[in-house]
């Protein structure tokens, strides 16, 4: 693994998507749009700097972070809550906690190869979460591979 995050990432598959947005409460038809966007995922890392644009053809998401600095983020255009920020590395996993008026939410994300692996996680109570695991859980598994970086120079004819 490398914490080396930089470039475009297509996304390729994107496991129980929407049953960790039903645990955030996201309405239906916002899920079932969200299911079958494909994303681009731009990411600008200069050390522990982070600019990341997620893009689709729904909704678009900018988050600029420095890497062990506690920052306020409104998560508009996901399930728009504000919540404190604060992302650190384990290894070479980026590791996001939020914590707000709804608790124990975050992410993980690393590369491996040349693959950028997302996790988002959403954990509740331990009864609740004990009955969701069951049902297949909370957790979101996403991958992304990554676009070559091509430069095309047309010629005119």
């Amino acid at each position: 693994m490398t914490r080396d995050q930089n470039g475009t990432w297509e996304m390729e598959s994107n496991d129980n998507f929407e049953g960790y947005m039903k645990a955030l409460d996201i309405d239906f038809a916002t899920r079932k749009i969200a299911i079958y966007l494909k994303q681009t995922k731009i990411i600008n890392q200069d050390e522990d700097n982070f600019k990341t644009k997620t893009q689709s053809t729904f909704r678009n998401y900018d988050l600029d972070f420095t890497v062990g600095v506690e920052f306020d983020e409104y998560t508009k255009g996901l399930d728009s809550r504000r919540v404190k920020t604060l992302v650190t590395w384990e290894g070479d996993v980026l590791v996001c906690v939020q914590k707000g008026e709804k608790e124990n939410r975050g992410w993980r994300q690393w590369v491996e190869g040349n693959k950028l692996y997302l996790e988002n996680k959403k954990e509740e109570e331990e009864e609740e979460k004990e009955e969701e695991e069951e049902e297949g859980g909370e957790e979101d598994n996403s991958s992304w591979s990554q676009s070559p970086n091509h430069i095309i120079d047309i010629q005119p004819s």
